[in-house]
């Protein structure tokens, strides 16, 4: 008999597996079979710590914003712009860590109050620069969904930085869309360039905030 022991089981690694696998498997073959077979157990040893996937999926988001706070330096003399910009940065940079990472966070509820912390720290700061606590979740919601729905689109195009899914070469749609000249020409824009177009949607983000809320932003 083996005398080997085995690394306990628990929310965390279990979390840990499934973000790993996911890089390999995508949202739609991540299942709780897969991630206990990663895990050299039996599939209903995770029902012990998740109830379902979306359980599962809850916990991964959060590990994944957890893991995005530590990469992020934030400084407490951040004017609202500089801290919108560096979240939504943030923000993107996590999700783009995986597969189908933007799919995974929308939607899923954070567990535990861990972010609270940062939350806070984050309205002080727009409630300082003069906004209604109101206008502050607003502004730092529009820009979330701004980043999440921006790379949801982005990775429907390219899965992991490198990857191209197939069907979006942007030269050959342009041939076949030849007839329609501004519309072929458009797919450079959105097809390519991602960091560039994210920087100018944020930039048009934040822009509208300050036109919508200008009297309080000071």
């Amino acid at each position: 008999m083996s005398t080997e022991r085995r690394v306990p089981l628990d929310r965390g690694r279990v979390a840990d597996t499934a973000l790993r696998l996911l890089n390999e498997v995508g949202l739609d073959g991540l299942t709780l079979r897969a991630i206990a077979k990663e895990l050299d157990v039996k599939a209903p040893a995770l029902y012990w710590h998740f109830k379902d996937k979306q359980a599962l999926l809850d916990e991964m988001a959060t590990e994944m914003y957890r893991r995005m706070v530590a990469g992020v330096a934030l400084d407490p003399a951040d004017t609202w712009q500089e801290r919108l910009s560096k979240t939504a940065r943030g923000l993107r940079a996590a999700l783009l860590g995986y597969r189908d990472g933007a799919k995974v966070f929308s939607g899923s509820r954070f567990t535990g109050t861990d972010h609270a912390r940062e939350m806070e720290a984050h309205l002080r700061v727009f409630v300082a620069a003069g906004f209604t606590l109101q206008q502050a979740v607003s502004a730092a919601r529009t820009a979330s969904m701004y980043t999440l729905g921006f790379v949801t689109e982005e990775q429907g195009v390219q899965p992991l930085p490198g990857e191209r899914r197939e069907g979006y070469d942007v030269e050959e749609r342009a041939r076949r869309m030849a007839g329609f000249p501004l519309a072929a020409e458009a797919g450079k824009v959105l097809f390519d360039g991602y960091d560039e177009q994210f920087e100018e949607g944020l930039a048009l983000v934040i822009a509208g905030i300050e036109a919508r809320y200008r009297d309080r932003a000071g």
